[in-house]
């Protein structure tokens, strides 16, 4: 697993960066309103005639 050793290379210091930006984009993703989708409104409403 990690160790001290891998933490110090270039690979060790990318992937934690790495899981540091995973765990901060879920920390602020969670912080979002869901707001909905303009794409599921219809614009016009359609009439039919019998």
């Amino acid at each position: 697993m990690f160790d001290r050793r891998f933490l110090q290379t270039r690979l060790g210091q990318a992937a934690t960066a790495s899981v540091a930006a995973m765990a901060l984009f879920v920390a602020l993703s969670s912080q979002l309103q869901a707001t909905p989708a303009y794409a599921a409104v219809p614009v016009f409403h359609a009439v039919e005639l019998a």
